[in-house]
């Protein structure tokens, strides 16, 4: 009787591979700062991703995924309906895109001035639950971004509380890039520090990306926005 053939070993996914060594480093972080690696939301950053690859991740159980052009985003949330994605529009906001944002998105990020909240506010279709809303800070006063300045915060975040169609559930920040972890540490400290009368009851704090995100959670991140790590370079 011939031998039975050994199994072959089975062979994961660069997908896969790339999720799982995220979440482990998620996780890892989460546990140095002595809170559960559920107290972190994993946002996959999909600009200039294509639908097949978004689908690929949500197949691994992947819920959340970021955009940052609202053009480029539309045709893949209709290509994705029915997977029942958490999309979250995390770019520069304008005031024509804030239709399509609160037509579409579930979470928006940019929230940095009364006039894109009431917009929103307004736009947000009756029939779909409140627009979760983020109020972005521009940490370093970086001329090229967005985001609120930290004087102007207890103003905005007063009116913005109050507007019908959005829940605001906290803030967004994305630092100058620095490679120093220490550095890194200390950029999110100063945000959480600033962001910290209102938290609770507000409960997100989106900030961390690819390469510093560890540092992020050590300083109290809720959310972190991961691209190049879970997919890769862009396709496009």
């Amino acid at each position: 009787m011939p031998s039975p053939t050994p199994e072959m070993p089975t062979q994961s996914h660069p997908a896969e591979e790339a999720l799982a060594a995220v979440r482990g480093r998620l996780a890892e972080a989460a546990h140095a700062a002595g809170r559960e690696s559920s107290s972190v939301t994993l946002l996959a950053v999909s600009k200039g991703q294509t639908a097949e690859r978004i689908a690929a991740l949500a197949a691994l159980g992947q819920r959340d995924f970021g955009e940052n052009y609202v053009q480029e985003a539309l045709p893949k949330l209709a290509a994705l309906t029915e997977l029942g994605l958490n999309w979250h529009f995390i770019g520069r906001l304008q005031a024509n895109k804030t239709r399509e944002v609160a037509a579409h998105f579930s979470w928006v990020h940019s929230v940095d001035r009364l006039r894109i909240a009431e917009r929103l506010s307004a736009q947000r279709p009756a029939h779909l639950p409140p627009l979760q809303c983020l109020i972005e800070l521009n940490a370093d006063a970086e001329s090229t971004k967005g985001g609120v300045d930290t004087a102007a915060l207890t103003d905005l975040v007063a009116a913005v509380r109050v507007l019908p169609g959005l829940t605001l559930r906290g803030f967004m920040t994305m630092p100058a890039p620095r490679e120093d972890p220490a550095a890194q540490r200390a950029a999110f400290r100063r945000v959480h520090e600033a962001v910290r009368p209102w938290m609770p009851p507000l409960d997100t704090l989106s900030m961390g990306t690819s390469g510093d995100f560890e540092a992020a959670i050590a300083e109290g991140s809720t959310l972190v926005r991961v691209g190049t790590a879970v997919f890769g370079p862009r396709q496009r």
